[in-house]
C-alpha cells in the first residue's frame, strides 16, 4: 500500500523545539494533520512551511478525546498518529511504503527515547506502542491521560525502522509536565480510586525508588536523576490532586 493511503495524524502545543525535525521526517506522506490546542510558539508558522500539512486549532479535550478529534479531520482511513516529539527514520518510512496493510491488524512502533540529545537506556528505555490503525474499526479511548487505541480482537504486528522520540529539552518542561499531567489524572479518576495523603507520600517514594534504583537510572547519568525524580513528583501531585477533587466531590 502506498504511504499517499496513510494520514499522520499529531496533536501539538507549543512544540516550536521538535516540530521541524518531526515534520522533515514526514516529507514523504501526502497528508499530515496537526491539531493545534492553544498553542502560543512558533509552531503554527514552522508548519506552514510544509505543502503536506494541515494546521487545524482547537481546544484540548483530554488526550484521548483530542486524538479522536483529530483523526475526524484526515481524508484516508489508515491512521498513522505520532507526537510532535518522535521523529521517523528512513528506513521505517520505507517499509511502511512496502507494507501491505490488513484492516483486522494494528500496527506497532519500536521508540527509543531521549532527554535532549541523550539516550535514556534505564529509566526509559525503548518502548512498543500501537500508532497505525485503521480508523473505521477502532479508535483511542476517551481517557484524558495514558490514551491507547482498543485493540478488542484485531491482531497486532511491528513495523520496522527506528523511531526516535525527544519528550523533554529542558528541566522546566519536566516541571510543567508534571503539573500537567497529574492534573489530567485527577480529573479522570476523580469519584472513581480513591485516595490519601499517606498514598500520595508511598507511591512517591516507590516511584523514584523504581525509576532510579530497581531499573538502574542511575545508569542514565544527571538525566536519570531528573527523570526519577519527575516520577516522584508527579505521582506525588496524583495522588493529592485526586484526593482533593475526591473530598470537594462529596461536599
Amino acid at each position: 500500500m502506498s504511504i499517499n493511503h496513510i494520514s499522520v495524524v499529531m496533536i501539538a502545543k507549543d512544540s516550536e523545539q521538535t516540530i521541524k525535525a518531526s515534520l522533515e521526517s514526514l516529507k514523504e506522506f501526502s497528508e499530515v494533520i496537526l491539531y493545534l490546542n492553544n498553542s502560543s510558539d512558533k509552531t503554527k508558522e514552522i508548519a506552514k512551511n510544509y505543502s503536506n500539512v494541515t494546521v487545524i486549532e482547537g481546544e484540548f479535550l483530554g488526550f484521548g478525546a483530542t486524538k479522536n478529534k483529530a483523526t475526524s479531520y484526515a481524508t484516508n482511513d489508515w491512521i498513522l498518529s505520532l507526537d510532535s516529539d518522535e521523529v521517523l527514520s528512513v528506513e521505517f518510512v520505507q517499509h511502511l511504503q512496502q507494507l501491505q496493510l490488513s484492516t483486522d491488524t494494528l500496527y506497532s512502533i519500536l521508540r527509543s527515547n531521549y532527554y535532549k540529545e541523550i539516550p535514556i537506556k534505564h529509566c526509559w528505555g525503548d518502548d512498543v506502542i500501537v500508532r497505525l490503525y485503521n480508523k473505521t474499526v477502532t479508535h483511542f479511548t476517551n481517557k484524558h491521560v495514558h490514551e491507547h487505541i482498543i485493540e478488542d480482537g484485531l491482531k497486532k504486528e511491528m513495523l520496522q525502522g527506528a523511531v526516535q522520540h525527544y519528550p523533554y529539552s529542558s528541566i522546566s518542561e519536566f516541571i510543567a509536565k508534571a503539573d500537567q499531567y497529574s492534573t489530567l489524572f485527577a480529573q479522570d479518576k476523580a469519584g472513581k480510586k480513591s485516595s490519601s495523603p499517606l498514598k500520595a507520600f508511598f507511591n512517591a517514594h516507590y516511584s523514584f525508588f523504581r525509576t532510579y534504583i530497581l531499573k538502574r537510572g542511575f545508569l542514565d547519568g544527571y538525566a536519570g536523576l531528573i527523570i526519577a525524580f519527575s516520577h516522584m513528583v508527579t505521582n506525588f501531585f496524583k495522588y493529592m490532586k485526586l484526593y482533593e477533587l475526591n473530598k470537594e466531590l462529596k461536599k
